[in-house]
């Protein structure tokens, strides 16, 4: 085993966890956004701050690595995943799916999606995707057609054949918007309310709450997006409680999923935070605020996106069947709709 740095907890983490989160996280836990690498997967070289947050700290994210943050971080939790390749921008793709899938077979529960850019040949990728059992794409901005991470469109990312493929066996579709507005863009909302009616089979997941980590671009087009049965969400990363508020009182929580962005997201200590139209990572490492007067460490990423999720099922009166259906129940039944091809 390589030896990067575990988490380590603080009495700020056990305090988080035992006065706020232990009796609201549930003991069954479905975890739908989980990376799963090596770096020597990422084409990359060993310097700059992509090795040092991946390559140096945490250079592989295999399901040993996750059971033990998952046991750290949430003590006496079972937890299953849903699992991607992280998207290094010269990723080794058959490589790292592959490791995806045999890391995903070890928990019958768990699946694995594949990592996909524009470019793969269509009956190469489709023969792998079947031989390797995942179940779904996951694309990414960085791999847009046009070159433009910030600006690009649903269809630079996710090429019409692989909507097709998708729509043809039922899979999922892993999407992390670009734009600046993210879903409030009328670009992006349209695209997607096309894309899920001309492809209803396919089983659309907006990552980190459709990239929404304040509440005003959900509020925007919550209309447009309760009338989008096959699009679900899900919350990784968000630690705006008004964010996943607004987003539950959308869409309802039986479209709302659990994800932790690990790793290395969740178990980074900082706190993703909203202002103006705007977000920004806050961490120990970016910032020189004056926190003398208070206690100043810095939790985890992952406990902080927690205490916003019971803060908004709270504030929404959720029973404990719903909370127990966002962290497990959901998507449970759609990867069982998946695997049983269901239409």
């Amino acid at each position: 085993m390589e030896s990067e740095p575990q988490p380590r907890l603080t009495d700020v983490d056990r305090r988080i966890w035992g006065e706020e989160l232990d009796a609201f996280v549930p003991e069954r836990i479905f975890d739908v956004h989980t990376h799963v690498y090596r770096w020597q997967f990422s084409g990359e070289n060993d310097s700059g701050p992509l090795y040092d947050l991946l390559g140096n700290r945490f250079p592989v994210a295999d399901w040993q690595r996750l059971d033990h943050c998952d046991a750290l971080l949430m003590p006496g939790r079972r937890v299953s995943r849903l699992a991607f390749g992280f998207p290094f921008p010269n990723c080794d793709f058959e490589a790292a799916n592959r490791f995806v899938a045999g890391e995903a077979a070890k928990d019958p529960a768990s699946a694995g999606l594949a990592l996909v850019h524009p470019r793969l040949a269509e009956e190469d990728f489709e023969r792998q995707l079947r031989d390797l059992k995942l179940i779904g794409l996951k694309p990414y901005r960085c791999y847009a057609a046009g070159g433009d991470p910030v600006a690009c469109r649903i269809g630079d990312m996710l090429p019409d054949w692989q909507t097709a493929l998708a729509e043809r066996h039922g899979l999922i579709v892993m999407l992390h918007l670009a734009r600046r507005d993210a879903i409030a863009d009328p670009q992006n909302i349209a695209d997607l309310e096309r894309l899920a009616a001309r492809h209803p089979h396919v089983k659309w997941i907006l990552a980190h709450c459709a990239r929404s980590y304040s509440a005003w671009p959900i509020e925007r087009v919550a209309a447009r997006l309760r009338g989008l049965p096959n699009v679900w969400f899900d919350t990784s990363s968000v630690c705006e409680s008004d964010a996943i508020e607004a987003l539950l009182a959308a869409v309802g929580p039986d479209r709302v999923m659990y994800g932790s962005d690990d790793l290395p997201v969740g178990v980074l200590r900082g706190k993703y935070i909203a202002f103006g139209y705007a977000w920004a990572y806050l961490s120990p490492d970016n910032q020189s605020l004056d926190l003398s007067h208070c206690n100043g460490q810095m939790t985890f990423t992952r406990y902080e996106q927690l205490r916003a999720m019971r803060r908004a099922c709270q504030r929404l009166g959720l029973p404990r069947s719903q909370v127990e259906d966002i962290f497990c129940n959901t998507a449970l039944r759609l990867i069982e709709a998946v695997r049983r091809g269901a239409r």
